[in-house]
């Protein structure tokens, strides 16, 4: 039997991102059954996905072990699955690991990488909405360092060294800088043999500015940082495709790479089982009240990313990501006390807390209300507030450490190619890899 019989109502939660694991811990200690799914066994810290893509990060620094967060002497579970279907009319779930009932069922699946239909794209891209897949990135660009080394072949070494990144959201900003940074500080050191110029960072956009979500101003501001760290930036310039190494935008622009990151757009990631209806057309989220009920149903819940609530202030649904996830996961952890003890509900209002996006070493950018931050004071909001929302008493010390560390001596001392990266053999894609929101909080 894969879920033990209880007195108690049971909670089903399925996605160990920032909303699932505020709401199961919201959940301690009451008089529920908590039972939360993943694919994996632990939560990742996903606004620091980038430093771990880009050497500056172990990968078990932003990782913690969502067993670590129950008790099953308690009634709350973790079981490490995939869940492939919700039956709405029988109360289950189907997962890889059998059926599943439930009383409550929250969906906290967040989002994955949206490729619009690109085939070729999907193929042959790298993306990074998983530690996998950051460790992906990682290695290819290391491999494609030592493979710089050995061959005399000028236009060759360019291939390899030129990384190019389609998405100037917070994501290819955020990794866009750190790449520009390892070229900066650890290029000329560890590869004395190779000429540094080679590698080109190239960030393309078919938008008109960087960070599109943000003020103007914050995204002149993080334009002039990239442009200060030799980033190359590419605006008004939709990728079309990439094959056979080159990258070929819509107005013809040819870029030769044997590296290219796909961050250009998300989409929801929700188990089968929902009418049309209950979906939006666009972003394929699951729609939802001022409960978080799933419009249609009784007892199913969605939070984060994949819930789209429309409301006054936000007609196109909230921002995905961090901050209107843990809300809503705390809002409705409220929620299901109250209802269990006869309360009434009350509705989810969104506080915006503003938003946040690192492009390298004292440079940042921050909207807070009607203000926007640059430079280091930004950068120094931004190192507090990743510290603070960080899993784990061990996580924040280790990567406060490093972050100290690597700022006195320019290093990234994750360089280390772990997991050869194979093209032929990439790492499986599903419905329970992906957490939640951009990288920012």
């Amino acid at each position: 039997m894969q879920i033990p019989a209880s007195q108690h109502p049971r909670v089903v939660i399925v996605g160990g991102g920032f909303g699932g694991v505020t709401l199961s811990r919201k959940l301690t200690e009451h008089k529920f059954q908590v039972v939360l799914i993943d694919r994996h066994n632990y939560h990742t810290f996903q606004p620091l996905l980038y430093q771990v893509a880009t050497s500056g990060l172990e990968p078990d620094s932003i990782a913690f072990p969502l067993r670590s967060i129950v008790d099953e002497t308690h009634d709350y579970l973790f079981r490490m699955a995939e869940v492939e279907k919700v039956n709405l009319e029988k109360n289950s779930i189907t997962t890889s690991i059998g059926e599943i009932d439930y009383d409550h069922l929250i969906l906290a699946t967040g989002t994955k990488t949206n490729f619009f239909g690109n085939d070729k794209i999907e193929e042959n891209a790298l993306s990074m909405k998983s530690v996998p897949e950051a460790l992906d990135i990682r290695s290819l660009m290391l491999q494609n360092l030592e493979k710089a080394t050995i061959t005399d072949d000028v236009n060759e070494q360019k291939k390899l060294m030129r990384i190019v990144m389609s998405g100037a959201g917070p994501t290819g900003v955020e990794l866009s800088g750190a790449f520009a940074e390892f070229k900066n500080g650890v290029l000329k050191n560890d590869y004395p043999d190779i000429n540094p110029d080679f590698m080109e960072i190239h960030l393309l956009d078919g938008a008109d500015r960087v960070l599109p979500p943000f003020s103007r101003k914050a995204s002149l501001k993080a334009y002039k940082y990239l442009k200060e760290l030799g980033v190359e930036v590419h605006l008004e310039e939709m990728v079309t495709n990439y094959e056979d190494d080159i990258v070929t935008t819509k107005s013809g622009m040819r870029l030769e790479t044997a590296t290219f990151i796909w961050s250009a757009g998300v989409t929801g990631a929700h188990p089968s089982g929902f009418e049309k209806s209950m979906i939006t057309e666009k972003g394929n989220r699951l729609k939802v009240d001022l409960f978080n009920k799933v419009e249609g149903t009784d007892n199913v819940y969605a939070v984060g990313d994949i819930a789209f609530m429309k409301t006054k202030d936000f007609p196109d649904g909230h921002p995905q990501v961090a901050q209107p996830a843990i809300q809503q996961g705390d809002n409705l952890g409220k929620n299901l006390i109250r209802m269990a003890e006869g309360k009434e509900m009350k509705p989810f209002s969104y506080f915006d807390k503003g938003s946040m996006a690192t492009v390298g070493r004292n440079r940042a950018v921050a909207d807070i209300g009607k203000f926007t931050l640059g430079g280091f004071l930004a950068w120094f909001a931004w190192l507090g507030v990743h510290l603070y929302f960080l899993v784990g008493v061990r996580n924040r010390i280790v990567v406060f450490l490093n972050w100290t560390y690597n700022y006195f001596n320019f290093d990234r001392a994750a360089r280390l190619i772990i997991r050869p990266y194979n093209k032929r053999n990439p790492q499986p894609k599903s419905v329970s890899e992906i957490a939640e929101g951009e990288a920012t909080i």
